[in-house]
């Protein structure tokens, strides 16, 4: 019998089992608060995503259909109202294990060049595959999604090397991206530079790039933060990825809260 990951790995569009899914996305609370016709488009398109995408293993992992199928839905969230044509020009998802090292070599100012190892989680490459940690794809909640993130480094690249500005759409001008969005980085690196507590992880301040990733990540996990910290930008990322889970968030919690009653 063809296993389902034998399938995805033949790209043929193939429905993922239901308790498979029910599983993923019981395990993961900011895909739980989805509505029920939400779930079932990210589902098809998980499955649209599995049969365009090829998963290669590394580091002595063995692949299988929930480890793909978890990435897949994960990394299809901030597509859902964009559809899949916003991760085209690439194909490639290489897994590992764990966090991998990545040998780096570069030049300063006086010409010197500089090797050393860089261990990641996750990284993505501007026309080439995108690697992640599998290990770190388990770690998914409270602001941290590796899978979002690189996800969203992907997104960036769509129009060039990732500088924090997507590919926009006609819902978000770019004089408005400009002024809003790197307002909001410019606070952020400042809040960091006064050594101020955050729940947004301070990685957000390395480049306009990475602020645009982490605050993706926030976005869809922890929407509450960043409508309180920055409401401006909440907005602007809203109707970037036509989602509002600061929305769908409290719709759970008072669903709950009834269901307590």
């Amino acid at each position: 019998m063809i296993s389902l990951f034998d399938r995805f790995r033949a790209r043929k569009p193939t429905p993922i089992p239901d308790s498979l899914w029910a599983a993923i996305v019981d395990s993961l609370p900011f895909l739980d608060t989805l509505a029920v016709d939400e779930k079932k488009a990210l589902k098809s398109l998980a499955e649209d995503f599995l049969a365009e995408k090829e998963f290669t293993a590394a580091g002595g992992l063995e692949l299988n259909d929930e480890i793909c199928a978890s990435i897949a839905a994960q990394g299809c969230l901030p597509i859902l109202k964009l559809g899949l044509s916003a991760y085209r020009d690439w194909v490639g998802i290489v897994v590992y294990p764990d966090e991998f090292v990545v040998r780096r070599r570069i030049e300063d100012e006086s010409g010197v060049v500089h090797e050393y190892d860089d261990v990641l989680s996750g990284e993505a490459w501007e026309g080439g595959p995108l690697i992640i940690s599998w290990h770190d794809v388990q770690m998914a909640g409270d602001g941290y999604n590796v899978v979002i993130h690189e996800f969203a480094h992907k997104l960036d690249m769509l129009n060039g090397e990732a500088d924090g500005m997507p590919a926009l759409h006609a819902g978000v001008g770019a004089g408005e991206w400009d002024e809003v969005f790197f307002a909001a980085y410019d606070d952020f690196c400042q809040r960091v530079d006064d050594d101020e507590d955050t729940f947004i992880d301070p990685y957000a301040s390395e480049s306009p790039a990475e602020f645009f990733a982490v605050l993706s990540e926030c976005f869809f996990e922890m929407p509450d933060v960043v409508s309180d910290e920055y409401p401006a930008l909440y907005g602007l990322l809203s109707r970037y990825y036509r989602q509002d889970p600061l929305s769908r968030l409290m719709k759970a919690a008072s669903a709950s809260s009834t269901a307590d009653s």
